[in-house]
């Protein structure tokens, strides 16, 4: 029996079906969440090396269309055919990026285990040196008993917790070495894939724009690729910018620090640059552990290790971060506070990094809405006319 779609029973009343099935699925995902998140873990962890494999394609994408457009299309390589150009591109392409890894492991890795190991070590040397200033100084200032002992339970309390969180360190590091280990099946995987994604990149954005066309209506359709290209241009312009920003910052504190004699440098300089990834709280994030770890082994120090990061975040924040981002996120601070607090809160450190770009895409999506209508309805659409 073909139902009568016109007819405003029949409507409502197989909306009311969808309705009712929605919300039982929507129950029962509720109830059963752990279990359902299990299971969803599962299907998704055969995904695993295609997740790898574009995410590293879509970064070492930055690469290859440099080397494709820069190098490639200088006078001496006019000749090369399509193919042989692409071939040409990835071969550079993934040989800057194991020149890079090799470097980091060969200089840096051994450095950075050397001090963390070497910080654990000497901790309890340096607590123990603090403590018996800090005994000397409340001594000489005469300060009431009661006092003191409030003071020095606050001061075991912070030892007890640095003590705590160094050791814990090293174990923790075990333990990402061999995660990463364990995955490494999956990485290799999804170096193969992102090779093979990057060879036929145009091929699968002529496919995906296939099946678009072939779902949606024109209109749809071209707002779908505008809203992807929009995605692209956002967060390709912010993580490559950001990743080159920070590495900078990392190379800038590591010649600074060594100028100063600074403790512990390739570790504090390897930190300043990790989380200067982060917007807003990045700085914040790396100088505080950085300040402690310099605090140990000279008060001092650390003091001067507090004005030299302020000078090099205002360099960054003032020059280096406007040259090579420019205005790609045009959005306020506000926005910038309140999408890390939110992404950083739902998804942790990955949502602290990808939370300002992706904030910026809603925004702007959203933004055009909100001025379409207003045209239609013959109302200005700049805030400054609301005001």
């Amino acid at each position: 029996m073909k139902a009568k779609w016109n007819t405003k029973y029949t409507t409502i009343a197989i909306y009311s079906f969808i309705v009712i099935c929605c919300s039982i699925i929507f129950y029962l995902m509720a109830s059963e969440f752990n279990s359902f998140k299990v299971k969803i873990s599962k299907s998704l962890a055969v995904l695993n090396p295609f997740i790898i494999g574009f995410t590293i394609a879509y970064l070492l994408n930055f690469f290859l269309k440099f080397y494709e457009e820069k190098i490639l299309d200088l006078k001496f390589f006019k000749n090369l055919k399509p193919k042989s150009k692409r071939g040409l591109g990835l071969l550079f392409t993934y040989t800057t990026v194991f020149l890079l890894l090799y470097l980091f492991f060969v200089f840096v890795f051994p450095q950075l285990t050397a001090s963390i190991v070497g910080l654990a070590n000497d901790i309890p040397r340096y607590i123990n040196d603090i403590s018996k200033s800090l005994d000397n100084f409340m001594n000489n200032l005469n300060i009431n008993d009661e006092y003191i002992n409030i003071a020095v339970e606050k001061w075991n309390d912070f030892v007890n917790y640095t003590i705590k969180f160094i050791t814990d360190l090293i174990p923790m590091i075990g333990n990402l070495l061999k995660s990463i280990a364990s995955s490494i099946w999956n990485i290799i995987l999804g170096l193969i894939i992102s090779i093979y994604m990057l060879i036929d990149k145009e091929k699968f954005f002529a496919l995906s724009k296939k099946v678009t066309c072939s779902l949606f209506s024109k209109s749809t359709a071209d707002k779908v690729f505008e809203l992807t290209h929009r995605s692209n241009n956002i967060f390709g312009k912010f993580l490559s910018g950001k990743i080159l920003d920070s590495f900078i910052i990392g190379i800038l504190t590591f010649i600074v620090l060594s100028i100063f004699k600074m403790p512990y440098t390739v570790l504090v300089s390897f930190i300043i640059g990790i989380t200067n990834i982060i917007p807003f709280f990045g700085p914040f994030i790396g100088a505080i552990p950085s300040f402690f770890i310099i605090l140990f082994v000279s008060p001092i120090k650390s003091l001067w290790f507090l004005l030299i990061i302020l000078i090099i975040q205002q360099i960054d924040g003032n020059i280096i971060g406007p040259k090579i981002l420019g205005d790609s996120l045009g959005i306020s601070a506000f926005w910038i506070l309140f999408s890390l607090l939110v992404t950083g809160k739902l998804f942790g450190l990955v949502g602290m990094v990808i939370g300002v770009p992706l904030f910026t895409l809603i925004y702007s999506i959203i933004k055009d809405i909100v001025e379409g209508r207003l045209k239609k309805k013959g109302l200005p659409s700049e805030t400054s006319d609301y005001m």
